[in-house]
């Protein structure tokens, strides 16, 4: 075997931890599994969640057991390698427009967010962005609200009246 820093398998940042929480779920499942009508027979309705979740503990403890023996990757850190500034801006935009969603509507809180993340996803020109904005927003729209008709926040577009206007121009 081949003594190269790059060649040698080293543990990931947080991949002990997510191994530990493996296991920890495998034995839970299995507790649910048996809760289901115990093991009195092979033909009982737990029986195969059992053994689904018997095979889990088993290879979950065997992939704990070899992340331990693993040295750790040097250099890396957790935050940067599992949770990049990138994912953590979108999540953080996710959160705001998740907050103002009611009390702006969402038409608003919509666009605002949609134009946010494509402009800081995509880095094109404003006019594209908005575009791109618009289209989804228009399609989205006409699909949740007209067509499988689900209610969406109002918030301070007066939604409703502008629809009404919109359907009596049809008549």
């Amino acid at each position: 075997m081949s003594s190269h820093p790059s060649l040698i398998k080293t543990r990931k940042p947080g991949e002990r931890v997510f191994c530990f929480l493996l296991v920890m779920g495998s034995i839970y499942l299995f507790w649910q599994a048996y809760k289901i009508s115990g093991f009195s027979e092979l033909s009982s309705p737990g029986a195969f969640p059992l053994a689904a979740s018997a095979t889990m503990i088993l290879a979950s403890c065997i992939a704990f057991i070899n992340t331990l023996k693993l040295p750790e990757a040097e250099g890396v850190r957790f935050v940067h390698h599992c949770f990049p500034p990138i994912v953590a801006t979108i999540m953080a935009l996710i959160l705001v427009y998740s907050i103002i969603l009611e009390s702006l509507g969402f038409i608003l809180s919509s666009f605002t967010f949609l134009f946010i993340s494509i402009q800081f996803l995509y880095r094109c020109r404003v006019l594209t962005t908005l575009s791109i904005t618009l289209l989804a927003l228009v399609v989205v729209y006409i699909v949740f609200r007209l067509v499988f008709q689900v209610v969406l926040p109002e918030g301070i577009v007066p939604e409703r009246e502008i629809l009404s206007s919109i359907k009596s121009l049809w008549r």
